[in-house]
């Protein structure tokens, strides 16, 4: 092991109960100076509880952390970064109302007293921001900003305070190939200047490319630790799981039928008053899923908001199945068939204090199928929900467990289930598996595949009244991860700045050429 002869850092035993849940159970974990250690694990393996509990966020029930071999007393955040760990949280810890200047300088100590150094810190961050390709205004305010703009704000925050320990939740996803490689140079770098990286990641290549060491936890305990030399994408995601996982989706060749999804001269202003979306053209058919591929913040979350009628474009015409939603009501547009995945999940997919079954009915609550003599069915509305929660396998100790204790992947199959239900003719599905575990993700994208191909009951009529024909759900998955954009789609199209650069087949194109494109290089 390269650096100090002893661990920078040493987790001993370290054990956390919440009610009901042992979170960790009597782990050991260690961190060297000049390495990379790697944390995997499912959802609700006990990854973040470790990390909360080395940085000051929970205190451990049971066990000693100890930083340069000395037991130390880490109650609190600020304890943490005066030991020289630095944190870049998965769910963002940002002042929304406040600039990225302003959130990044929040509790640094300033020569100005009182008052922050805000002619000194957009300097630094446009100095940080361009050395690691994470492009950002420092003047920005964090609520206008996407998700894959705050994450960068996060990792901005922890590189300004020149951590000697950094812990990296997530911190590729919204980046470019190029950019991955480039981030990964500078974070080697780190390590070569004798710093130490905790890296949590559900990317198994990125994990493969950049660790020194692995340790995987499931259920809240240590279920091996291994050097990168020898192990694999496969090996690793049994051992988180527990079982052989199918790391790329089996799926059939589209058999593509009449376009479901048509969006013309589409126009969209962000929240600054810019263009996000440019003049966009885009079409999906029945029975195919069309990957959109690209950077966070290049006009994703706008596309997804306007298609589904909780952005008004500025001009441009959408249909769906033949029928005109330019700037109509949500409501009309779910009328029309579209169903809709967004891209936060806790903040607009479910209401995170509603049980389990009433976030499975917040769509179709004024269903006359669920209603009797104009009051809630509840004997009905609860068969229903314990339909798919089965069919989802939604875990859940109950249907009336408040959604938001339930694990990311859950909460994320809450959501399908309840968008899939629907026998939808259009699917957006906005970061569909992002930050779920990768058993999780796997039956995500079984289910959005098996989607693609399974039929509506008035097109099961249909079938029966004439030859097969395929007549079935479009999808258009936005995902900044490759893996399940190649894994997926049956297209794939490339947005830069609000344009489409390029539509590519999954089958002929790299990773290279897409990343490429990502960066705003078109196709040849």
């Amino acid at each position: 092991m390269t650096g100090t002869p002893g661990p920078m850092l040493e987790m001993r035993g370290i054990t956390k109960r919440f009610p009901g849940v042992v979170a960790n159970d009597h782990v050991d974990f260690d961190v060297y100076a000049g390495e990379v250690h790697t944390l995997l694990g499912e959802n609700g393996a006990g990854k973040s509880t470790l990390m909360n509990v080395l940085y000051g966020l929970y205190p451990a029930d049971e066990g000693d952390i100890l930083i340069d071999g000395e037991v130390v007393a880490l109650d609190s955040p600020a304890a943490a970064i005066d030991h020289g760990i630095g944190m870049i949280h998965q769910h963002f810890m940002l002042v929304p109302t406040l600039t990225v200047a302003e959130n990044v300088a929040l509790g640094l100590k300033s020569s100005r007293g009182a008052l922050t150094d805000l002619a000194v810190v957009p300097k630094r961050i446009l100095e940080l921001a361009g050395r690691y390709g994470l492009d950002l205004d420092p003047s920005a305010l964090v609520w206008q900003l996407s998700v894959g703009e705050r994450q960068r704000v996060e990792i901005i925050k922890a590189l300004y305070r020149d951590a000697r320990l950094l812990i990296l939740d997530e911190p590729t996803a919204v980046l470019t190939p190029q950019e991955v490689d480039q981030l990964f140079s500078t974070l080697r770098q780190l390590t070569v200047d004798g710093r130490g990286l905790i890296f949590i990641s559900h990317k198994l290549h990125e994990v493969l490319a950049l660790s020194t060491r692995i340790t995987v936890l499931r259920h809240g305990a240590v279920t091996g630790e291994i050097p990168v030399e020898g192990a694999t994408r496969e090996s690793l995601a049994n051992m988180m799981v527990g079982r052989a996982v199918k790391l790329t989706p089996d799926k059939l060749d589209a058999e593509p039928g009449d376009v479901a999804l048509e969006i013309k001269d589409l126009t969209v202003m962000g929240d600054r008053g810019l263009v996000v979306v440019d003049n966009l053209d885009l079409s999906v058919r029945r029975g195919e899923i069309l990957g959109i591929a690209g950077v966070s913040g290049n006009g994703q979350r706008e596309l997804a908001e306007t298609i589904a009628g909780l952005r008004a474009p500025v001009s441009g015409m959408i249909r769906v199945a033949d029928i005109d939603v330019t700037g109509a009501h949500p409501s009309k547009v779910r009328e029309a068939g579209l169903a809709y995945v967004p891209e936060e999940r806790m903040k607009e997919g479910v209401i995170a204090d509603f049980m389990v079954w009433e976030n499975l009915l917040l769509i179709d609550h004024a269903s006359s199928d669920y209603l009797k003599h104009g009051l809630f069915d509840f004997g009905t509305i609860k068969d229903h929900a314990r339909e798919l929660v089965d069919a989802f396998d939604i875990r859940t100790p109950s249907l009336e467990t408040p959604c938001g204790s339930l694990s990311g992947g859950n909460i994320q199959k809450v959501i399908m289930a309840r968008e899939l239900s629907a026998s939808p003719t259009v699917l957006v599905a906005s970061q569909p598996t992002r930050g779920v575990d990768i058993g999780a993700a796997e039956y995500i994208h079984r289910r959005l595949i098996d989607k693609r191909n399974v039929l509506s009951d008035a097109e099961f009529i249909q079938q029966k009244l004439i030859e097969y024909r395929t007549a079935s759900t479009a999808i258009l998955m936005i995902s900044e991860d490759l893996d399940e954009i190649f894994g997926l789609s049956d297209r794939i199209a490339v947005l830069y700045e609000g344009k489409i650069m390029g539509m590519v087949d999954p089958k002929l194109a790299t990773r290279e050429e897409v990343g490429l494109m990502m960066a705003g290089v078109a196709a040849d």
